[in-house]
């Protein structure tokens, strides 16, 4: 499935004016470099632990939803078992909407519980962001599955670029759980944003993780 700007009635004109600013172009390749350095530090043991609980690839990727529908690979840190995908029919959706969560997911495993308590599973998005295919806020990237039973309001969430964190991250976390507040978050940082907006979103989102607010 792939997901075109021209069908979801999308294109460069609609998109939001976060998608040309280039201080936030500029902050997002500083901060992506940045993450970077801490990941290449900090790879080894993770890998080493990844394979120690259980043996697999390092990395796992998805194609997810960006910018106006433009599809692209994203990746983490593995935090599931390794035929985690084949799985998902077997656990319980305890979200409300169009995605998919669980407390108690059987397939994380005990360090991908780490990795997701800590959010260290997702510094390898920081390679995404560099691309230019994220950014450091933004919106959460939808799977295809996702979109494809979007109905029409919820393709606004499209019109910025995916974030390593954002309004849902930052403030709600594995807290939220129903599909149309995080459509709803999604749409009130558009309106809100801005350069300064991103550093204190950035800031928060940092403090949450250390103090392992709303993460499971």
């Amino acid at each position: 499935m792939l997901v075109r700007s021209s069908e979801i009635g999308m294109n460069s004109e609609t998109s939001h004016p976060s998608v040309t600013s280039k201080a936030k172009r500029l902050l997002d390749i500083v901060g992506s470099v940045i993450g970077l350095t801490i990941t290449a530090i900090i790879t080894v043991p993770i890998a080493i632990a990844i394979q120690l609980d259980n043996p697999g690839p390092i990395l796992y990727s998805q194609t997810r939803c960006g910018l106006n529908g433009q599809t692209f690979r994203i990746w983490k840190f593995r935090s599931m078992v390794t035929n985690a995908d084949k799985m998902k029919h077997l656990v319980t959706n305890e979200a409300k909407g169009n995605i998919f969560k669980n407390r108690n997911d059987p397939r994380i495993t005990k360090v991908g519980r780490f990795l997701r308590r800590t959010s260290l599973d997702e510094l390898p998005q920081f390679w995404n962001v560099l691309r230019g295919e994220m950014s450091l806020v933004g919106t959460r990237p939808p799977t295809l599955d996702e979109v494809s039973k979007y109905e029409q309001h919820h393709f606004q969430r499209l019109r910025v670029k995916p974030g390593i964190t954002g309004e849902w991250q930052a403030n709600g976390r594995s807290r939220v759980e129903d599909f149309e507040e995080i459509v709803q978050m999604d749409i009130d940082y558009q309106k809100k944003w801005s350069v300064t907006y991103d550093l204190y979103l950035i800031f928060k989102t940092i403090r949450s993780v250390l103090v392992k607010d709303g993460a499971y």
